[in-house]
């Protein structure tokens, strides 16, 4: 059977980092990819979690504290600003939940612009062969703005350089959310 969106977006990310490297969690939400990237990286690694709803770094502080894991920093900042917190730092991969925040205000989403400017200072930070993995949930207000605006920078990609992937599931209604999967070829 073929996996859904979220365990493959995970699967993704499982197949390219390691123990000991560092991660980015560009929107931690309710802390779901948080919690999964603090195991890839485990107790000598590091994850960047951002978010600027506080709401979501409240929710995400408290499943860590609940499964006692450490070596989360919560950022409650826009993941535009990654390169501000993540200085010089290689890092082996990243995830974005595009969209609102499940169970929060809908009013509150991710905009092409922060998205934009994040994925490009995330690109240079990462290692050969590791990958930024965008969930992308387009059927809101805004929603298809951001899904043009980020499918377009990924086609203009360097093949040489990267290559892109989008994983979506075609006969579903309502806007499926989709992946896209961007891995760095070169160092």
């Amino acid at each position: 059977m073929m996996k859904a969106i979220i365990p493959f977006s995970h699967q993704l990310l499982e197949e390219v980092v390691l123990p000991g490297e560092s991660v980015v969690d560009a929107t931690c939400g309710n802390g779901n990819d948080t919690i999964m990237l603090s195991k890839l990286v485990s107790n000598t690694g590091r994850v960047y979690a951002f978010d600027i709803q506080k709401q979501a770094i409240e929710k995400t502080s408290a499943r860590l504290a609940e499964q006692k894991i450490e070596h989360v920093e919560l950022i409650h900042d826009g993941h535009e600003k990654v390169a501000t917190y993540v200085k010089e730092e290689t890092i082996a991969g990243g995830i974005f939940n595009l969209g609102y925040l499940p169970k929060g205000d809908h009013s509150i989403i991710t905009t092409p612009d922060t998205t934009i400017k994040a994925i490009r200072e995330m690109l240079p930070l990462l290692k050969k062969q590791g990958r930024i993995v965008l969930v992308i949930y387009h059927g809101h207000q805004g929603g298809k703005e951001e899904k043009d605006e980020v499918i377009s920078l990924c086609e203009a990609l360097d093949q040489k350089q990267y290559q892109v992937l989008q994983y979506q599931f075609i006969n579903q209604v309502n806007n499926p959310p989709f992946i896209v999967a961007i891995e760095k070829l070169t160092q």
